[in-house]
């Protein structure tokens, strides 16, 4: 089902999200579907989108949806930054779609997690993809884009 996307200001977007636990695990599925359905429905609204967290949607739990050859649900991910390498990006999100932040990411991450049959997975991200999981990592913890703007002139207005 396709859920309203929270929007910049909505103080849920701040807050933690926490772990899925195993008793929760049968709820997986109505979630992805739900993350499916509200990144498909913002692509073809907006034409843009690749990845959503699950507190964007107003679950607080550790869990993102990406979908750009295949989709893949990471459940629990765990980041790591891999060397000082940073690139600067324009980064956009669901949650304020005419607005771009200027900032900086990690040129290269590993992130672990758990797919949607259980099974630890660990994968190596590079540029752009790196810069994406970032960004969706940052939602689990409650941070957005325009809190890591260095300046108030890195923000962009994104024309419709």
């Amino acid at each position: 089902m396709q859920r309203e996307i929270l929007l910049l200001g909505d103080e849920r977007l701040y807050e933690m999200s926490v772990p899925v636990t195993s008793s929760e695990w049968s709820t997986l599925e109505a979630l992805e579907n739900d993350l499916h359905d509200t990144l498909m429905g913002f692509r073809e609204r907006y034409g843009v989108g690749r990845a959503i967290a699950a507190p964007q949607i107003g679950v607080k739990k550790r869990v993102i949806y990406m979908y750009i050859d295949q989709p893949i649900l990471m459940v629990n991910p765990k980041l790591t930054f891999l060397g000082e390498d940073k690139i600067e990006v324009l980064d956009d999100c669901m949650s304020f779609p005419y607005l771009l932040v200027r900032l900086e990411r990690y040129k290269k991450c590993q992130l672990s997690y758990i797919d949607r049959e259980g099974n630890e997975q660990s994968i190596l991200l590079e540029d752009d993809l790196s810069e994406l999981i970032q960004h969706e990592y940052d939602h689990l913890d409650g941070i957005l884009a325009t809190m890591r703007a260095k300046h108030i002139k890195d923000l962009v207005h994104k024309r419709p």
